[in-house]
Order: structure tokens, then C-alpha cells, then sequence
């Protein structure tokens, strides 16, 4: 018997797409799980939503086994004899301000070895290949962003131990290990994250070699090395918008503050692309709502698209056909945009 042949319509590739049309958008703040991550510039980027992300709907999928394997590590522990609260639904949260924060796993109190200490939970789920070399060298030298991560934690919290649980996804084999708070590396980790979330200009990167290994597969690798222009619209690209140490965000084209997430994620006709975003040099402006950009050696006005200006969107989605109306080399979309004030995309 011929099995039938899987195709696009298969049942696997139906939940996948299904997971990736309800996935979950960006964070709004700089999460504590980041923030061991080696490039202050990725850290940057993904704050400010220059680069998002995307993932196929099989990651998805292994990013939902995570989470639910988290209420079964709980149900464990808890019948060794811990005390867990904080978890699940109520989950805690530590706040560093200015945009820095994270949510617990859990916090949990008679840990075998640790008595009555209360301790920080952090739970994880691991590929066979990382799981045998955290076996091999403990949470800090494996896994140093998961050892960052519940370090601020502890430093949040005012909790000087952590509990780091890891299932082996393989075969379901388990590893803990007992973390001790070292505040001073703990502080570092917070100040670092403070100076990238209020940071006005993009940082450098962790390599300005492109076949770097920590490079090579970043989703950042693009803007780093070969486009250098974001593909995202949205206030925190946008040249006008600055984070403030409240946790907000205010817009100085339209003197406005506490600018909802929601909104922020596709901003107002007002974008200017932000100058470390794009590959071009600026120039002058005689308005200081525009940028001018030049792009093959021509000028380009950027912000509040008219006859004569260019929105962010239409030279993120169409540059040559912009540089085309410029030229004078494309008369009908010229005509469109100028009189008709018709934008160029796609």
C-alpha cells in the first residue's frame, strides 16, 4: 500500500500555520531572559522593535511544550514536599524600571539541601545535546543567559538562591541545580540593561565579522551586514520616538507621552526612519520633522509622505520605485504621487 504524500495541506502543516496566525507579538519591555545575551546591539534591536522575530509554526509548537511542561515540574516538586507559590496564572514579576523587567516561574521554599530559604524557580526544557552539557558543566558555563536570567531574579527579589529545573525532552531524564545570588554580577546585568534600553543611538555589535559564529544565524544578521535597513514600521523605529525612564515612551513630532503599546507597534504617518536603521548618509533638513537621506546619490525627504517627501513604508517597500519618481524616470507613478499624493508600495 502507497502511503499518500504529505503536501501543503497536510494536517501538520495546517496546526503549524495555525500556530503561526495566532502567535504572540513582541514584548513590550526588555525581558529578564534576554538579558544575558552577548550582543548589546540584538538586545537593542529587539527592544526597539527593529527586528522581530518570526518563527516557523514547528518552533512554536516546541515553545508551547515549555510552557506547558512547567505545570508538571511544579506538581513534582510539589510532591517531594516544597511549598510553591508564584506560579503559573500568578506568576511574580521583578521591575528594574526603564523599560527592564521580568515574570518568575515560581518561588518556592523547602528545596531539598536549602531548608526553609526561599528560593527563585526557573524552569526549563532542553534538546539532548544541551541538556548533556549542562550535566557536564552546570548552568553557568552551558547556559549563561539562563544563569543571567535568574541572577536578576534573585537581585529582584531580594532572594539570595535559585532552583534551575531541566528536562531532557529526549528522553525525560531531569537536572537541578542550586544557583547562589552573586549581586554583584547581578547588578551589572541590570546596569547593562539600562543602558541599552535608554540608549538613543545603536550600539555596537558583538562582531563586525559577518561569518562570525554568534552572528551568522542572528535573526539581526541582515541589518548588521547586508541591507542595514529594518523592515519595521513602527514608533520605536520611528526617529521622533525616545524610552523614558518611567517605562514610557514619548513622541516629540506630536509632543505626546505614554504612547500605548498597541500603538506603538504601527505608529502614525509621521514616521521618520531612525538614522542607525537605514544604510544612508543624512543630510541637512530644513524641517525638523523630515529626514533627508541620501540614497544613490539622491536626496530623499523622509517623513510625513506628500508630494514631495517619502514615508518610512514606501521606501522600505519599494526604494527603487521612489529613487524612480526622484529621477523622473517613472512619469505615471510620478503623476500618482505628486498629484494624486498616491504612495509607493509593495
Amino acid at each position: 500500500m502507497t502511503a499518500v504524500p504529505d503536501s501543503e495541506n497536510s494536517i501538520a502543516n495546517l496546526i503549524d500555520a495555525a500556530h503561526e496566525a495566532r502567535k504572540e507579538g513582541p514584548r513590550p519591555h526588555l525581558g529578564g531572559s534576554l538579558i544575558g545575551h552577548p550582543c548589546d546591539r540584538w538586545l537593542w534591536l529587539s527592544f526597539r522593535l527593529a527586528v522581530i522575530e518570526e518563527f516557523p509554526g514547528r518552533i512554536l509548537r516546541l515553545f508551547r511544550r515549555g510552557q506547558n511542561e512547567e505545570a508538571q515540574i511544579v506538581s513534582d516538586l510539589r510532591a517531594i514536599g516544597m511549598h510553591i507559590t508564584d506560579t503559573g496564572a500568578n506568576q511574580a514579576r521583578v521591575n528594574f524600571g526603564k523599560h527592564f523587567s521580568g515574570s518568575i516561574d515560581g518561588i518556592g521554599t523547602y528545596v531539598p539541601g536549602g531548608g526553609t530559604k526561599k528560593h527563585i524557580l526557573e524552569f526549563k526544557t532542553h534538546s539532548d545535546k544541551s541538556f548533556k552539557a549542562l550535566t557536564k558543566d552546570g548552568v553557568q558555563k552551558s547556559k549563561p543567559q539562563h544563569w543571567a536570567q535568574v541572577q536578576v531574579y534573585m537581585l529582584g527579589k531580594d532572594i539570595d538562591r535559585a532552583l534551575y529545573v531541566a528536562i531532557n525532552k529526549n528522553d525525560d531524564h531531569i537536572y537541578t541545580e542550586r544557583v547562589k545570588l552573586d549581586k554583584k554580577e547581578a547588578q551589572k546585568y541590570v546596569d547593562r540593561a539600562h543602558r541599552i534600553t535608554m540608549a538613543e543611538r545603536m550600539p555596537e555589535p558583538l562582531s563586525h565579522d559577518p561569518s562570525w559564529y554568534q552572528c551568522k544565524w542572528c535573526p539581526g544578521h541582515p541589518l548588521c551586514f547586508t541591507e542595514r535597513l529594518t523592515k519595521q514600521i513602527n514608533c520605536r523605529t520611528c526617529a521622533h520616538a525616545t524610552p523614558c525612564e518611567d517605562s514610557t515612551w514619548h513622541c516629540a513630532r506630536h509632543d505626546a507621552g505614554g504612547i500605548p503599546f498597541d500603538y506603538q507597534l504601527t505608529g502614525c504617518e509621521s514616521h521618520v526612519l531612525h538614522p542607525d536603521l537605514v544604510p544612508w548618509k543624512m543630510l541637512d533638513s530644513v524641517s525638523r520633522w523630515e529626514a533627508v537621506y541620501e540614497i544613490d546619490g539622491v536626496p530623499i525627504r523622509n517623513g510625513e509622505g506628500d508630494a514631495n517627501v517619502f514615508a518610512s513604508a514606501e521606501l522600505v517597500s519599494n526604494l527603487n520605485a521612489c529613487l524612480s519618481v526622484v529621477r523622473g524616470e517613472a512619469p505615471e507613478i510620478e503623476g500618482l504621487h505628486t498629484v494624486l499624493g498616491a504612495r509607493v508600495m509593495g
